[in-house]
């Protein structure tokens, strides 16, 4: 399949604009496979880049970093993350950050915050579309009994995956989850995968709390009723051991703070304001862990796609909402106006 093919893409052109279009067939560089996209969710961060509120988007661009297909095409020296060489008909799912290896954040272990890291979809053209070019060692082999829908939420739940890592919790500990939103549920899969079994989670929405409760939560705060910080003195006396925020504004990241234990660790994985007034004085005081969390490691990424293959997510209940690519723009203009009712979206493409 020549560069000179065409295939038909969601092309983001600016502020709330967003149209189908017939564009190029990515070109293989060395090392990279093409990818016929079968499904590719829409992640939040994504939303603020529909808006013109995220500074690495710039149009026009094919979003899209949550995607799995198949493989179409191969390039010289291309073989899986598993090791295996790429085969043409391979069910895939990818790690969409690309990482240089060579600079010092890379070498010390932190290739999600390497100097030069790209990501599909922001810094070359995304999974919105027909075909996406990924390098093939960030492809991972799907099974048969892992559906290609879920296989493309390797990504988010690679997010959370991290987040909970850096939250540093036993199974013994309590954790408070801020937002059930995509991120948030992911990362109460995450914890519980991991055997935390006290876990809160707070949110507006009934339900999303009603999800959050399916999928084991063993408190669920309606934030519209109750007050987050009140609730969490009634049932656990001192506070949590750790709070992760998956929604990053200044109430919530205010409420990680204060309902931590003295000593516990707070982690912010949400990015909804740019800068957050907080009580410097009292994380002095009390010795609070403050962590930011992007992205995932390849071993974030690797723990993620075995709890996929493990069940840890299913299609059942209404949380999962699937579209066509052509439904695209409607749909993001749709979730930024609060108007779906499902937790995530799904956009399938070929």
């Amino acid at each position: 399949m020549g560069s000179t093919a065409s295939m038909e893409a969601l092309v983001w052109l600016g502020p709330r604009t967003m149209e189908m279009q017939t564009t190029a067939i990515p070109h293989l560089q060395a090392g990279e496979v093409l990818v016929e996209v079968a499904a590719a969710g829409i992640c939040g961060s994504e939303l603020s880049g529909y808006l013109g509120q995220n500074s690495l988007r710039k149009p026009p661009l094919i979003m899209g970093h949550e995607a799995a297909g198949r493989i179409v095409g191969i390039s010289a020296e291309a073989r899986l993350r598993d090791g295996s060489s790429a085969k043409e008909g391979d069910r895939v799912a990818f790690n969409p950050l690309i990482s240089c290896l060579q600079c010092d954040r890379c070498l010390a272990g932190f290739p999600n915050l390497c100097r030069q890291r790209q990501l599909i979809g922001v810094h070359r053209p995304g999974a919105f579309a027909s075909f996406v070019a990924v390098p093939a060692a960030l492809c991972y082999p799907v099974p048969a009994m892992l559906s290609t829908s879920l296989a493309a939420l390797s990504e988010p739940l690679a997010c959370s995956v991290r987040a909970v890592a850096l939250a540093q919790l036993q199974p013994e500990h309590s954790l408070l989850i801020i937002g059930a939103g995509p991120i948030g549920l992911f990362c109460l899969v995450a914890a519980r995968a991991l055997g935390v079994k006290r876990v809160m989670v707070c949110d507006m929405s009934a339900s999303r709390l009603s999800i959050a409760q399916r999928w084991g939560a063993q408190e669920v705060v309606n934030v519209r009723e109750r007050d987050v910080l009140t609730t969490v003195q009634q049932l656990i006396p001192g506070g949590v051991e750790a709070v992760i925020d998956a929604v990053g504004a200044d109430a919530t990241r205010a409420q990680a703070v204060q309902a931590v234990v003295p000593g516990g660790n707070v982690v912010f994985i949400g990015l909804h304001d740019e800068a957050s007034p907080l009580a410097a004085n009292y994380l002095i005081r009390q010795e609070i862990t403050l962590r930011g969390s992007f992205a995932y490691t390849p071993a974030d990424f690797d723990l993620a796609f075995e709890l996929l293959t493990q069940g840890a997510l299913q299609e059942e209940g209404d949380w999962l909402e699937e579209r066509s690519l052509a439904e695209g723009a409607k749909a993001f203009a749709q979730l930024v106006a609060g108007e779906v009712t499902a937790t995530k979206i799904i956009l399938h493409v070929n």
